[in-house]
């Protein structure tokens, strides 16, 4: 049984999701994440999963790869406790691996501002889809980027910029890239292409052609993924494979959430200072409090923090589709 102070934690969890996550962005997710806060018996179910398997995202996911996707909070109960074990199957074998190469928009005004040409290194890299913004397209207020060669459909991200972020002129000159996670996906294969695409809040259906369309091209490119942790040897190994010419930048999004101990995210802070040229980190304000900042200082609701070598430099939506300075 599920004592009163977990159910408490547990409840407040999914409430925070509904208003400070789903709230305007699906309103779906928001009612089933009110609902769940509130049903002692569902509480009871998830509680019964490790605490890395409780988030609202990974549960609503893999319901809807068991079920499809419930048109309201009494279908979704039912749905969920009668098939409880395949729906917990589903979380225990997956994570919320949310590869959004919109993300690429609101980092794009970094990575065009160096020096050319780079090397990237994403952590938390999934399935790869964020290595590759020189593949997609670009509409800022005040200018759009398209690439230049193509063989394949690109997808083209919307981007409200504030009007003091640099939007870049041009895309920029890659020449190396790789990612670490400790659970590479494979874009070119289709359960797990499927898995990501079921990540995607089921109101967004442009994100998800988005997603289709750099699922295609990233497929058609196998970039290097290794499998890995973070504070592990193959971090710096990757590193050090990088072209000794180029920038080598290392980035990452809604990773450290996921790394518990502030003294690890600062051991990591460290080794990204030490190994790279530019570390840029885009993360919610919370996980690196030294920075100064805090979740009630952001402009929006779940805006995240984006760091260049730990300097605050912008306030950005978490999928990439605003930027603004900090």
């Amino acid at each position: 049984m599920m004592v009163g102070a977990d159910r408490s934690e547990l409840s407040s969890r999914y409430q925070r999701f509904a208003v400070r996550e789903a709230s305007g962005r699906s309103p779906l997710y928001e009612h089933l994440a009110m609902g769940v806060a509130m049903d002692e018996t569902v509480l009871s179910l998830i509680a019964g999963m490790p605490t890395s398997k409780q988030q609202p995202n990974l549960l609503f996911a893999a319901y809807r790869h068991v079920l499809g996707v419930p048109s309201n909070y009494a279908e979704f109960r039912k749905g969920l406790l009668d098939r409880s074990d395949a729906v917990r199957s589903v979380m225990l074998e997956r994570s919320t691996q949310t590869n959004e190469p919109g993300r690429c928009a609101v980092l794009l005004p970094i990575l065009a501002s160096l020096p050319q040409p780079l090397a990237l290194l994403e952590v938390g890299a999934s399935a790869g889809l964020c290595l590759f913004p020189d593949r997609y397209g670009y509409d800022y207020p005040s200018r759009s980027l398209r690439p230049a060669e193509h063989t394949k459909p690109y997808p083209v991200f919307p981007c409200a910029a504030g009007e003091t972020i640099e939007v870049p002129k041009a895309l920029p000159q890659i020449v190396w890239r790789a990612g670490l996670d400790l659970n590479p996906l494979d874009a070119a294969d289709p359960d797990e292409a499927a898995w990501l695409e079921t990540l995607v809040w089921p109101e967004q259906i442009e994100r998800r052609n988005r997603l289709r369309l750099a699922l295609d091209i990233v497929a058609a490119e196998e970039p290097k993924l290794v499998q890995g942790d973070l504070l592990g040897p193959e971090f710096e190994a990757l590193c050090r494979q990088a072209p000794q010419d180029a920038t080598l930048v290392v980035f990452h999004t809604a990773v450290l959430a996921y790394v518990t101990a502030d003294e690890d995210r600062r051991t990591f802070a460290d080794r990204a200072s030490t190994l790279s040229d530019i570390w840029i980190c885009n993360e919610a304000p919370g996980v690196m409090p030294h920075l100064g900042f805090t979740a009630a200082d952001a402009p929006t609701q779940g805006a995240f923090l984006l760091s260049v070598n730990g300097q605050p430099t912008a306030w950005t939506d978490p999928h990439g589709s605003s930027i603004v300075s900090a």
